[in-house]
């Protein structure tokens, strides 16, 4: 295989461009380094199989000559994270629908499989039930900016069934569900790497609203095999796949392990959502996926634990050292009117 991966540089792109190279494939990296980092490569650069390309997927002629050679695309390339979609709503939809649809008609002219990387946001509010691929969608307001990630990259879909169903491309959708691990970045308001920052530094661990939200952590060390199996398999042409674990963990929940794992005497203060989102955030209270394809299709399941997925974001923050000891635990509550601590703040 000689594969494109378009953001590669980012979190779950430089794992899966390390994957394939342990694999023996070729690859291409296409990041405009805007949210990804080079050093997330430093590894696979050194790889003679390796070539980087700094541009954007808006680029429909850096996107064509990054794909000569190439027989597969792994389209990863997005704006996602709270944080970075409601500073920058405009540019989010131009990258994961213009960018989106520019990828697969560059892959079209030059006969590439596409995997597209689209997310279990695109289901927007849930009941608690494990969310099927088939399932509807339930979003709020159109103009309200908490459901752009849904509504771009339920478009990227879109766009991805029809290049399917009207050009015959090569294609399957993959949502991913929670993803997280080492290199996931603390600026765009993923939870794990933001608590654990926290932690480690002894400034209070922030849990928006109660903490009763839960959610279905998922490691990128199981996620990366997925995608490369899906993209393989002939049965998965055409098809959405759901790929995130089962087990259910609340936010509060998660405060307390990661302040246990670090032995951090951090306390836990817990943020009113709509004083750390803005007015009128609707939270997801919970939010699982249904599998069960993927297991058909693959044989997939998640199984890496939930402690070695903190304990590998630990290892990746501190060097496998943790300079602080004891075990926090006091929760203090910060209402509506309050301002935020300064510490980051996290889902």
């Amino acid at each position: 295989m000689r594969a494109l991966v378009t953001g590669g540089a980012g979190f779950i792109g430089s794992h899966l461009v390390e994957y394939l190279l342990a694999l023996g494939h070729e690859v291409v990296v296409l990041d405009d380094l805007s949210t990804g980092a080079r050093a997330n490569l430093v590894h696979a650069l050194r790889d003679p199989r390796t070539s980087f390309v700094h541009g954007s997927v808006l680029d429909s002629g850096v996107l064509r000559t990054a794909m000569t050679g190439c027989d597969t695309v792994f389209h990863l390339a997005s704006l996602v994270g709270a944080r970075m979609v409601g500073i920058e709503p405009v540019r989010t939809l131009h990258v994961n629908v213009v960018g989106t649809e520019r990828v697969l008609a560059a892959a079209l002219d030059r006969g590439c499989r596409v995997l597209f990387s689209s997310g279990g946001e695109v289901y927007g509010r849930s009941n608690g039930e494990a969310l099927r691929e088939d399932d509807d969608r339930i979003l709020g307001p159109a103009q309200e900016g908490r459901w752009c990630t849904a509504v771009t990259k339920g478009l990227g879909e879109y766009l991805t069934a029809r290049y399917f169903h009207e050009y015959g491309l090569d294609t399957v959708t993959v949502r991913l569900f929670d993803v997280t691990g080492p290199r996931q970045s603390l600026d765009y308001g993923h939870v794990l790497p933001a608590f654990v920052e926290q932690a480690l530094h002894g400034r209070p661990v922030t849990v928006h609203g109660d903490g009763s939200q839960t959610r279905c952590f998922c490691s990128v060390h199981d996620v990366v095999p997925a995608l490369v199996a899906l993209v393989e398999q002939p049965r998965a042409r055409g098809r959405t796949v759901n790929i995130g674990a089962r087990d259910r963990t609340g936010i509060m929940e998660l405060a307390r392990r990661v302040l246990a794992l670090t032995r951090s005497g951090s306390g836990i203060v817990t943020i009113d959502h709509q004083v750390a989102r803005g007015p009128g955030y609707a939270e997801t209270g919970h939010r699982v996926p249904d599998t069960s394809l993927a297991r058909e299709l693959i044989g997939w399941s998640a199984d890496t634990g939930l402690d070695a997925i903190i304990t590998s974001v630990v290892e990746d923050q501190t060097g496998r050292s943790s300079p602080y000891g004891g075990h926090g635990g006091a929760v203090t509550r910060v209402g509506v009117k309050n301002h935020l601590p300064r510490a980051r703040t996290s889902d």
